[in-house]
C-alpha cells in the first residue's frame, strides 16, 4: 500500500512520483491534495495531487527538493512505500461546482509559475474532458526549471515565459498577460498558482482587467488539518485557514504581504523552511 510505482527528474531537483493510492484515486479531485509521512518518525507533509488514475488507483505527486523532509521523499526509490497517505483533503477547485453549459461559455486562463505547473495541469485535463480548452502561461527562470509542458500541451493552449529568454517570452508571467490582453484576448476568470510573489502581482495585473482571479495558498500549509494554524491567511479583512476553507481564494481580496511575512518567520528554520512549500510539497 502507498508504494512508488514509478519516480522520474523533471527538472533539476523536481520529481514526479506515482504512488499506489486506490481509495483515493477514487475519490481525488482537482485541487486538493493529501499528507505523507515517510515512515512512523517522519513529517506531515502535504502534497498536491497533481494527477489520478482511477483504473490503475495510483495519484501523481511532483515535489521539489530543498529542505530536510522534502529531500527525504525524493530519496524514496521506486517500490518503496509511504508510512502513510491521507486524503483526498481540501475543497475541490471552484469550476467543479459551476453548471456545465455555463462552464462551457467561459474562457479561462490558468498562470502557472515554477513547479506551479503540477498542480495546474490536473484542472485544465478536468476542463479538457469537458468541453472547454484553456489557455495556461507556463513562467519559469530559465527553460530548464520547466516541468509538465508537454502533457499541458495535450490538454490546453500553452504560453511559455521565462526571466531569461531562453524559451518563449522574454519575462515575467505579468508581462505575457499583458501581452495577450494586448492582443485583443478576452478572459472571463483566470486561476493562479505559484510563488506567493508571482500571485500578489499576476493579481494585480488581472485586477486592471476587471479579471475575476482565484489563487492557490496551499504553499502556507503545513499540518493540513487547520489546527496549527500555520496556515492562517487574511482576506477581505478576515481570518481564513487555508487547509481547510482553501486552498482556493479570490486572489483580489488576499493579503500578501501578511502571507510571505508568515512564510519568512520559517526561514531560518532547517525543518520548516517554507522555501519548499512550493504548490506541489508544502513540507521541506
Amino acid at each position: 500500500m502507498y508504494t512508488i510505482v514509478s519516480k522520474r527528474l523533471l527538472a533539476p531537483r523536481i520529481y514526479e512520483m506515482v504512488v499506489e493510492a486506490p481509495r483515493i484515486a477514487r475519490s481525488a479531485q482537482p485541487g486538493q491534495f493529501l499528507i505523507v509521512r515517510t515512515d512512523k518518525q517522519g513529517e506531515r507533509i502535504p502534497l498536491t495531487i497533481c494527477d489520478y488514475d482511477r483504473t490503475r488507483g495510483t495519484v501523481t505527486l511532483v515535489i521539489q527538493e530543498i529542505g530536510i523532509s522534502s529531500k527525504k521523499i525524493c530519496d524514496m526509490k521506486e517500490g518503496e512505500a509511504f508510512a502513510d497517505v491521507a486524503g483526498p483533503l481540501g475543497r475541490p477547485s471552484d469550476l467543479l461546482e459551476m453548471p456545465l453549459e455555463e462552464l462551457r461559455k467561459q474562457r479561462i486562463l490558468f498562470v502557472a509559475g515554477g513547479v506551479g505547473t503540477a498542480p495546474v495541469y490536473p484542472q485544465v485535463k478536468w476542463l479538457k474532458e469537458q468541453g472547454v480548452e484553456a489557455d495556461v502561461i507556463i513562467g519559469a527562470k530559465t527553460r530548464d526549471m520547466f516541468s509538465y509542458v508537454e502533457e499541458m500541451k495535450s490538454v490546453g493552449r500553452v504560453h511559455l515565459c521565462t526571466d531569461d529568454g531562453s524559451e518563449g517570452f522574454h519575462g515575467m508571467v505579468t508581462g505575457l498577460i499583458d501581452k495577450l490582453m494586448e492582443e485583443g484576448r478576452e478572459f472571463d476568470r483566470c486561476i493562479i498558482i505559484g510563488p506567493m510573489i508571482m500571485m500578489k502581482f499576476g493579481s494585480l495585473t488581472t485586477k486592471k482587467y476587471g479579471i475575476p482571479t482565484v489563487v492557490s495558498l496551499n504553499a502556507l500549509m503545513v499540518d493540513g488539518t487547520g489546527m496549527c494554524g500555520a496556515c492562517r491567511v487574511t482576506v477581505d479583512g478576515k481570518t481564513r485557514f487555508t487547509c481547510v476553507e482553501g486552498p482556493e481564494f479570490d486572489g483580489h481580496l488576499v493579503d500578501y504581504d501578511e502571507a510571505m511575512r508568515r512564510q519568512a518567520m520559517y526561514k531560518n528554520n532547517p525543518k520548516t523552511n517554507p522555501e519548499t512549500h512550493t504548490c506541489t510539497c508544502h513540507g521541506n
